[in-house]
C-alpha cells in the first residue's frame, strides 16, 4: 500500500510565548526585515527561501502559552561559513549555548531562542 504522506517536510512550528518578541528575534537572526504591524496573533510564518516553513506559534489569542523548551535542538538552520556564523550571532547578542563542534565534513553550534528553545546553526 502506497502511503498518502509525502517525502518531505512542509512547515516547522516553533511554540513561543510573546508573538512579537519571537518574531524580532528570528527576522533579525535571518537578516529579515520586519514590520510589526503586519505580525498578529497567534501565528506568524517567517519568510523562507526553500519549500520548508517557519511558523511562530502563540495561540491560541489571549490565552498565554507555557512554553517547556527541549534541551535539544528542535532544528537547525544551514550556513556556509560556521566561523562567520558564530561571530555574526555573538556581536548580535544571541545566547550562544555550546562552543562550535567541529567532526570531518561537519560543525554546528547551538543558540536559545528567547522561550530558550535550542536551535542548531551548522554548515552540514
Amino acid at each position: 500500500m502506497n502511503s498518502p504522506i509525502k517525502n518531505k517536510i512542509n512547515t516547522i512550528f516553533v511554540h513561543v510565548s510573546n508573538l512579537e518578541e519571537s518574531v524580532k528575534w528570528y527576522s533579525r537572526l535571518l537578516n529579515h526585515d520586519v514590520d510589526l504591524s503586519n505580525v498578529s496573533e497567534p501565528v506568524h510564518n517567517i519568510p523562507m527561501n526553500q519549500y520548508t516553513g517557519l511558523t511562530l506559534d502563540a495561540g491560541p489569542s489571549g490565552v498565554p502559552k507555557k512554553i517547556t523548551p527541549s534541551s535539544h535542538p528542535l532544528f537547525n538552520f544551514h550556513t556556509d561559513n560556521i566561523q562567520k556564523s558564530y561571530e555574526y550571532l555573538r556581536k548580535l547578542g544571541y545566547q550562544i549555548e555550546s562552543e562550535i563542534v567541529k567532526f570531518d565534513d561537519f560543525a554546528y553550534f547551538n543558540i536559545s531562542d528567547p522561550d530558550n528553545n535550542i536551535i542548531m546553526v551548522c554548515n552540514g
